[in-house]
């Protein structure tokens, strides 16, 4: 939840929804990954609302509730595609439904479309990117430190 938290105050509206849904489903249960997910846009749009001062209106609240669905959309596409094809597959196959459902979004509220042209998309693509490879070297990193401290308990 800290960099679900740094995401939020750091990226704002471009925080790394597709990173977090990928990383989920690749390292949990469906039940849990989806919980993970739904806790970080919860976090994100707590900072919003609480220190960003997101507006309140019913567009940007619906917009909201548009994140939670397609983070969680991107999740499953994520866990589905993983046993197959690999973490960085997963991860591509989040992003791309994650965006392509905003992208569809969009379109059916007549909302404007040139938040996704190509240089918009690949920026968002690279911050996603980053912090996928952040929160997979976090977990190795954990992952080796409760090793280490496992044995040393059993020594």
């Amino acid at each position: 939840m800290a960099v679900g938290a740094f995401a939020g105050f750091g990226v704002a509206c471009a925080a790394p929804f597709a990173a977090f849904a990928a990383v989920a489903a690749i390292a949990n249960p469906r039940g849990a990954a989806l919980t993970l997910t739904a806790s970080a846009w919860l976090v994100n749009q707590i900072i919003g609302f609480a220190f960003l001062h997101y507006p309140t209106d019913p567009a940007t609240l619906g917009w909201g509730v548009a994140l939670l669905v397609v983070a969680l959309l991107a999740c499953e596409t994520a866990r589905l595609v993983a046993p197959r094809a690999g973490a960085v597959a997963a991860f591509v196959a989040g992003f791309g439904a994650y965006e392509g459902a905003l992208y569809l979004a969009t379109v059916a509220t007549g909302g404007v479309t040139t938040h996704y042209a190509p240089e918009s998309v690949a920026r968002l693509f690279a911050i996603n990117a980053a912090a996928f490879a952040a929160l997979l070297a976090a977990g190795k990193i954990a992952s080796l430190i409760a090793t280490r401290r496992a044995r040393r308990a059993y020594s």
